[in-house]
């Protein structure tokens, strides 16, 4: 590898000077950069020569853009998905969203559709940048200018995430030798972290049972009682429920599309006990419901297929807190002021807080709710964990110091 000058004169008689570094790798394969000063040159030939040394320098890398290569893990992806080989279609839209609006940003993406609300306006992609000139600095101004653009932390960390897979993909491939958007984080303001999680009340969800159907009544109580997710609620089948132990298995889950897939991690597949009141009403449930079979949705819509989740919260869940308030406007000393409205994740938020109330271990919290990780149950939870034993800590350590 060589550091050469290069100076020429222009049509209108200016002298320009280049300085070119020509590569040859082991394979044969030549190349040539030209940059501005013989410090950039020198540079890029000692950062070259320690890939060359590592095995981790890719030649080609200079013919394919971000782009280029997010194409390819697309097509990747979608060919995963008809496979069926753990990419839901869920999976693949979320990726090519974060891929299309801001990595290498799409701007016909959304014409002649409605553009959803929580888009934020994005021109700073990094689509045009060629694989070999990409850097960790250059990942790291990226994630500024989604944070500048008002891109919230948390949905800047997943766009990093899919960028993360999309160039592992491409050093899979051989398009670049190493992924510098590993390790690249995103920190946010204090107060922009994840927010505590704040339960609804024991009262809230006694209301809405005692005004819910007979039917929906039971899948409420079976949501807020076992925490477990909307998808997975809707891909329960009588396999799953064991009334003789008096406990549910979480195996699997199905995504907005209507398809079916295994939970989400592999701490996703659980075993979780149910209480006396809830089997009874699961059992009443199983013998007025028209599918009972093994393989049968525990709660199916009219056809037996899976439930729309949106089209139950819209004509179920939601018209609960309205019947409480009409009931509450036409006689309140009868009827208390309905609970402020909370979304259906909320019954999982409510689960783990009784759970944490009744006294179980944050180990025993975590394998209940299907955490990837106890850091997980704590980051969101650990603040709903009372114990004694830290007032005592700091008695004992008070009177220490004082006598």
């Amino acid at each position: 590898m060589s550091v050469r000058k290069r100076t020429w004169k222009n049509a209108d008689g200016v002298v320009s000077t280049r300085w070119i570094v020509d590569i040859m790798d082991a394979s044969g394969h030549r190349e040539r950069r030209q940059f501005e000063s013989r410090k950039e040159a020198d540079a890029f030939r000692v950062a070259t020569e320690g890939q060359m040394r590592a095995g981790t320098f890719r030649g080609d890398a200079a013919k394919f853009t971000v782009k280029d290569a997010a194409d390819r893990f697309l097509s990747h992806c979608e060919g995963r998905h008809q496979r069926g080989e753990r990419m839901t279609r869920q999976n693949y839209k979320t990726m090519e969203g974060h891929i299309r609006n801001y990595i290498c940003r799409d701007p016909t993406r959304h014409e002649g559709k409605v553009r959803p609300s929580r888009l934020k306006e994005f021109d700073g992609g990094i689509g045009s940048i060629k694989l070999s000139q990409l850097t960790a600095r250059g990942i790291g101004d990226f994630r500024d200018r989604l944070r500048d653009a008002g891109v919230t932390v948390v949905t800047t960390r997943k766009i990093l995430s899919t960028l993360q897979q999309l160039l592992q993909h491409a050093v899979d491939r051989d398009m670049i030798g190493i992924n510098v958007a590993r390790g690249v984080k995103v920190i946010g303001r204090r107060d922009e972290g994840a927010r505590k999680i704040e339960p609804p009340t024991k009262e809230a969800l006694r209301a809405l049972l005692a005004v819910a159907d007979d039917d929906f009544r039971v899948k409420l109580a079976f949501a807020g009682a076992t925490g477990v997710r909307a998808g997975e609620l809707h891909a329960l089948r009588w396999q799953h429920v064991d009334f003789a132990k008096g406990e549910v298995k979480i195996e699997t889950r199905v995504d907005a599309y209507g398809e079916e897939d295994v939970t989400k991690t592999a701490a996703g597949m659980r075993t979780i006990p149910l209480a006396q009141p809830l089997i009874l009403m699961l059992k009443q449930w199983k013998l007025r419901t028209q599918r009972k079979q093994a393989d049968d949705l525990v709660f199916p819509n009219k056809r037996g297929a899976y439930t729309g989740h949106d089209n139950m919260i819209k004509r179920k869940f939601l018209p609960l807190f309205d019947i409480l308030a009409e009931k509450h406007q036409q006689d309140p000393a009868q009827h208390r002021a309905p609970p402020a409205r909370f979304n259906w994740h909320a019954l999982r938020h409510f689960a783990v807080s009784c759970w944490i109330e009744a006294g179980l271990s944050p180990k025993t919290v975590q394998t209940f709710a299907g955490h990837s990780s106890l850091q997980v149950t704590m980051d969101r939870y650990g603040h709903l964990f009372k114990s004694d034993d830290h007032k005592k800590a700091m008695d004992t350590i008070a009177a220490d110091m004082f006598g």
